[in-house]
């Protein structure tokens, strides 16, 4: 649930809704849970345990990383506490696709869950340090995130210092190498890899870089066990995780749902859809249109964002808005981000509300061909993913713009949250 929304969707003091752990406090009390109010639910965070406890549990559980890439938290853990030297903890809570606002509300309603686990990361690793990012947009929310910082240094909770920066909020920017760079006294763009942040991060020290909803799940799984996270989700994909659900349904929102749920599922938790779709976007601006009607089992992909797409509007329209954004949050590091990511968003734009050449499919599928896996970072290959699945899933209505040109939705107000004027601007730069 947004902030600004969340009186829609819970009261004061109603019943924990089955399956919710992270946004527990919200719904029993109707509040964001300052540190009095986390603590007499939770405790303090138990750190102090042996090093290699907490990578274990966590491995046990099969938590998975929340920020999109989901690789195995627990083997990073366990990764960055075998390096030689003192280690860095990094919480990312940049968020910065725009359809997403699932960590933004986490950090407003359960601020000191994501704290514990970040002290906890720190205790296990070995790091006398936690750097906790956020994008200069929420300069409130930091804020209000070092009073809770300077509220635990006074009770003497954390024994790791908790540092929280605010960093230049372009689309790359919360790729783990953009704030190990940022950091370290660069820009705010995606480093080359090798070296990995779990190798040489911060300070040239070995970096354990964390989603902050992930970083709450490790507080409660340090509480609790794993045996406890995996009661809810699926033996492959265990325990829960928030979902920014927008678009056509009744009650728009950011949501707790079961891992491993199918989009269906997860769009019920927002009161289904207001009418007809057309299709969904899963997994936000990087992620793949599925189109309807939307398949009763298969999960929804880990997504942390669907939109559903009303019938009535125009998914190629929508498509090329996204994709003319994304060409113009390139770092511009190279040539698939400089050249290929604009190219394939011009091409989508001609599709979408222009009268296509007879070459424009074979250029477009040409160019598609050659983004994945050839840039500096992920920035192209996410790109590329958008487009082609928008071929598949508006198939037909890409012959009919290919035949009688743009339809009579393609100029409609978008439905997805585009950001207007967030072209990459040098006075606004990357440090």
């Amino acid at each position: 649930m947004n902030p600004e929304a969340t009186t829609a969707l819970a009261a004061p003091e109603m019943p924990v809704p089955h399956g919710v752990r992270l946004l527990g406090g919200w719904y029993a009390t109707g509040r964001p849970a300052g540190l009095s109010d986390h603590l007499d639910r939770h405790g303090p965070a138990p750190t102090g345990r042996a090093a290699d406890a907490l990578a274990d549990d966590v491995e046990r559980a099969g938590l998975t990383g929340r920020g999109g890439g989901g690789f195995p938290t627990g083997r990073k853990l366990r990764t960055v506490a075998g390096r030689r030297g003192p280690a860095v903890v990094v919480a990312n809570g940049m968020e910065s696709e725009p359809a997403s606002r699932k960590d933004e509300t986490l950090l407003a309603l359960a601020p000191h869950l994501v704290l514990d686990g970040a002290v906890l990361a720190a205790d296990a690793t070995g790091a006398a340090t936690v750097h906790l990012c956020l994008p200069r947009t929420r300069a409130d929310q930091a804020e209000s995130l070092r009073r809770a910082v300077d509220e635990r240094r006074r009770a003497g909770l954390d024994p790791a210092e908790v540092r929280v920066h605010t960093l230049p909020h372009h689309f790359v920017s919360s790729e783990e190498t953009s704030l190990v760079s940022w950091l370290n006294g660069g820009g705010a763009r995606p480093a080359p890899t090798p070296p990995r942040p779990f190798e040489k991060g911060v300070g040239k020290r070995p970096t354990f870089v964390a989603n902050v909803e992930t970083l709450a799940h490790v507080a409660l799984i340090a509480r609790h066990g794993p045996e406890w996270f995996r009661e809810l989700g699926s033996e492959s994909a265990p325990g829960t995780t928030l979902v920014t659900l927008s678009g056509a349904v009744r009650n728009p929102g950011v949501y707790e749902v079961p891992m491993g749920g199918s989009a269906r599922q997860a769009l019920a938790a927002a009161g289904g859809p207001t009418r007809r779709l057309g299709a969904v976007l899963a997994g936000g601006f990087f992620g793949s249109w599925l189109p309807v009607p939307l398949d009763p089992v298969a999960p929804s992909r880990g997504a942390g964002v669907l939109v559903a797409l009303p019938e009535d509007a125009c998914g190629l329209s929508e498509t090329a808005g996204v994709l003319a954004y994304l060409g113009a949050q390139s770092a511009g590091q190279c040539g698939p981000c400089t050249f290929g990511v604009p190219s394939v968003a011009e091409d989508f734009a001609e599709l979408a509300w222009g009268r296509p050449g007879p070459d424009l499919m074979e250029r477009l599928d040409r160019r598609l061909g050659l983004l994945p896996g050839r840039g500096a970072c992920r920035h192209p290959d996410g790109a590329a993913r958008l487009a082609a699945s928008a071929l598949r899933a508006f198939a037909d209505d890409v012959d009919r713009h290919l035949r009688y040109g743009p339809c009579a939705h393609a100029g409609d107000a978008p439905v997805l949250p585009v950001p207007a004027g967030r072209a990459v601007a040098a006075e606004e730069g990357w440090r």
